[in-house]
């Protein structure tokens, strides 16, 4: 290097309060040329794979972890040389975060699909056990135009050395490991050879039939590695809390012409039926604090705060952002951090905090179908709302059939906690609300 140089330690940031976290790829080797940004090591928590970026550019030193090792915050990572001769990376930089797991609990599939929510009345932000909202599958890749990673990038024009590692972002090397596919094998297309998403797909990825048992052909496929985070803990609230779910018909003919009225009237965000559920869900649970509560051996703590998850079907998986303080927040902004918080699941740019506190969850199946369902409950809450399709069908007001759009509720809760009088009186409360929301303004 020429001129004056510093060595600097690279430490694991602020990851949330998560603690022995594995590395899963380590992304750089000694001699490495990074720019700031540039993603060092990947690590992987129960509700989130973390790309940790580099704070500055600078020459890779020495490495001070391999994978498998178990690290938290502060956790000293590798040594970067800093000075004149630690030339920027010519890859753009990377988002630090990229989350890719579901809240544990999270399993069904659904669409926040804000445009079908127009037509359909309650949108779909949301469907899984715990939750869930938009709708590739939870295998799908990142989405293809992410920046590629610096991983030993050869010089412009250059093929890759021999014994380099293969050149692909961490979407690419996760992809490939949920195929079972060997890197070194495939041929990159990209940028200095850099490996795509359709050169996984081009290399016929997806695993091959099995051997037939019998006259039946059958095919072994590798569980994804979302599935294999959360199905433990799935199994775990499902042994361990005692499940009811009590289903109810809401009301939202008037709920959903005041949407409509509200999106035509401004255009800076788009009020969907979950933002409106959010709401009408905190009012009830003020009503009902049983409800928003956890239980802790023969106490239960009550929540004071309300905090809204709601779950998000991404290309990398299913993710259950929190909407924080949901009482304190008019609906319109509820709408614009809904919005902000899908968008940044999408993306892959969740931070481990935005995914976290969670006193109640909103699981919504209202862009795909449904009439009712048992959504898992997310410990440590006690309920969790499960939101169907809405539907015109007749109802009788005492004197005609008139049509009305009704929107189905299933009500999940713990047993230990909330009996069932309780429940159908939250849910009834919740229905009011919903039919008329001014009661959310009492």
């Amino acid at each position: 290097m020429t001129g004056e140089s510093t060595l600097k330690e690279v430490t694991v940031p602020d990851i949330g309060d998560f603690a022995d976290v594995p590395v899963i790829e380590v992304l750089v080797k000694p001699g490495d040329t990074v720019a700031a940004e540039d993603p060092l090591v990947t690590l992987e928590s129960d509700k989130a794979t973390m790309d940790v970026p580099a704070p500055f550019a600078g020459v890779v030193q020495e490495l001070k972890v391999a994978v498998g090792d178990a690290v938290a915050e502060g956790t000293l990572l590798l040594s970067l040389e800093v000075g004149d001769g630690a030339a920027p990376s010519d890859s753009p930089a990377r988002t630090a975060t990229s989350a890719e797991a579901g809240a544990p609990g999270a399993i069904d599939t659904a669409t926040e699909a804000e445009a079908s929510a127009e037509t359909a009345g309650a949108p779909a932000t949301a469907a899984s056990g715990p939750a869930a909202a938009d709708a590739p599958p939870a295998n799908a890749p990142a989405t293809a135009d992410a920046p590629p990673a610096t991983t030993d990038a050869p010089p412009a024009g250059a093929p890759p050395a021999a014994d380099a590692p293969p050149y692909a972002s961490p979407a690419v090397r996760r992809l490939a490991r949920e195929r079972g596919m060997d890197l070194s094998d495939v041929q990159g297309s990209g940028r200095k050879g850099r490996i795509t998403k359709e050169d996984l797909d081009g290399t016929g990825g997806a695993p091959a039939p099995a051997a037939a048992v019998g006259d039946d052909p059958v095919e072994r496929v590798a569980l994804s590695r979302i599935k294999r985070i959360s199905g433990p803990r799935l199994a775990q609230n499902w042994a361990t809390i005692p499940h009811v779910t009590h289903n109810d018909d809401a009301d939202i003919t008037e709920l959903e012409a005041f949407r409509k009225e509200t999106n035509a009237g401004q255009k800076d965000v788009k009020v969907t039926m979950v933002a409106l559920l959010v709401k009408a869900c905190v009012t009830s649970l003020q009503a009902f604090p049983e409800v928003n509560s956890s239980l802790d051996g023969e106490e239960l703590v009550l929540k004071r705060h309300w905090h809204i998850g709601f779950a998000a079907d991404t290309p990398q998986g299913l993710v259950v952002p929190v909407i924080k303080d949901a009482d304190r927040r008019g609906i319109l902004d509820v709408a614009q951090e809904l919005a902000r918080l899908s968008g940044a699941a999408r993306e892959g740019k969740l931070k481990p905090a935005e995914m976290k506190g969670a006193t109640f969850t909103i699981s919504s199946l209202g862009g795909i179908g449904g009439t009712s369902f048992t959504p898992i409950i997310n410990a440590p809450e006690v309920a969790i709302l499960g939101v169907s399709r809405s539907a015109m069908q007749p109802v009788w007001d005492g004197a005609e059939f008139r049509p009305r759009l009704l929107l189905p509720l299933s009500l999940s809760y713990d047993h230990r906690v909330i009996d069932g009088a309780l429940a159908a009186r939250f849910t009834a409360h919740l229905a009011g609300v919903l039919g008329d929301m001014r009661r959310a303004l009492l």
